[in-house]
């Protein structure tokens, strides 16, 4: 009998939940699961958590402390149903700040550890701009695992990998609607795909300059940009495509492979002047960034405010 796509999919890539759905969570068993504001708000806003919610907001002694509570008390949740890491992001609104992303970033690893998940299995989630790198590099010396998301331009994943992250995730969905928008005719299926060409160009770097930092491909529109991208490090994937996955039989071939010669050094870091610059000349990356970072903000708005009408 032949086996599911994703069940093929599970012997070449590591496969993460990319919900805050439990029971999507028990149903796929991935290795690793992320979440991000956006999904612990539609999390948080699940009816059986409504007295939860309304106890952590009256007992809480400002909204920041609650959304931390709320984020790690789910994130707790989703540890003990997988075996590898959890992803929690820090808050948007600290995307320009290095200072104020780690100290956020170790008290939610200290809230974690009183929960009893040890900071070996998470991963601070930190959207990859110069500020947020500086702080990665920094936690990931502390011995605190980051992923860097939010990442559109290879200058993001070059800077990334030079700081020593333990994981980005570079959006692939997001990539391709730039790119629709503003082409709304052409051909971006399969190896087409600008997300696809994009996370297939830093993969193959890492692997061809012997970095270690896990490429983790994110924010899947289709089907299809997955199956182009077996074999990456890891794959963070909504419950809707992971059915998807699940109820097709066909064959499944390895698209990406780790090479045997990597070189030893891959050269000068990225300085400051160097990252900005290139990020600047990526118009697409450019403006998915500051877009990512206003979508997170939002849902992050939308649950403080749920959060301060159950402290009244």
């Amino acid at each position: 009998m032949a086996q599911d796509k994703l069940t093929q999919l599970k012997a070449m890539t590591t496969v993460v939940a990319d919900t805050g759905d439990l029971e999507a969570i028990r149903r796929f068993q991935p290795q690793d699961a992320t979440t991000n504001p956006s999904l612990i708000l539609q999390a948080a806003q699940q009816a059986e958590r409504r007295a939860r919610l309304a106890e952590i907001a009256r007992h809480c002694t400002d909204i920041d402390d609650a959304l931390d509570t709320v984020a790690v008390e789910i994130g707790s949740e989703i540890a003990a149903l997988v075996p590898g890491y959890v992803s929690t992001e820090v808050s948007a609104r600290l995307s320009f700040d290095t200072q104020a992303t780690l100290d956020r970033a170790r008290h939610l690893i200290d809230r974690y550890e009183r929960h009893g998940v040890g900071r070996e299995r998470i991963l601070i989630k930190v959207a990859a701009t110069w500020e947020g790198i500086r702080a990665a590099q920094q936690l990931e010396r502390e011995g605190i695992h980051t992923n860097l998301t939010l990442l559109f331009s290879f200058a993001q994943a070059q800077a990334c990998a030079d700081a020593g992250v333990t994981l980005i995730s570079p959006f692939v969905g997001r990539i391709l609607d730039w790119h629709r928008a503003r082409q709304p005719d052409a051909d971006f299926a399969g190896d087409n795909d600008p997300g696809v060409q994009s996370v297939r160009r830093i993969y193959e770097h890492y692997k061809g300059q012997g970095y270690k930092t896990v490429v983790m491909g994110a924010s899947f529109r289709n089907q299809g940009e997955i199956e182009a991208l077996a074999g990456c490090d890891k794959l963070t994937i909504s419950p809707a495509l992971l059915e998807q996955l699940a109820a097709d039989a066909g064959p499944l071939p390895r698209r990406l492979a780790p090479v045997d010669d990597a070189e030893a050094s891959a050269g000068e870091p990225l300085d400051e002047i160097e990252f900005r610059w290139a990020l600047n000349e990526d118009a697409m990356a450019t403006e998915k960034l500051a877009e990512g970072i206003r979508k997170f903000m939002a849902d992050q708005r939308k649950l403080e405010e749920l959060l301060a009408e159950l402290r009244r």
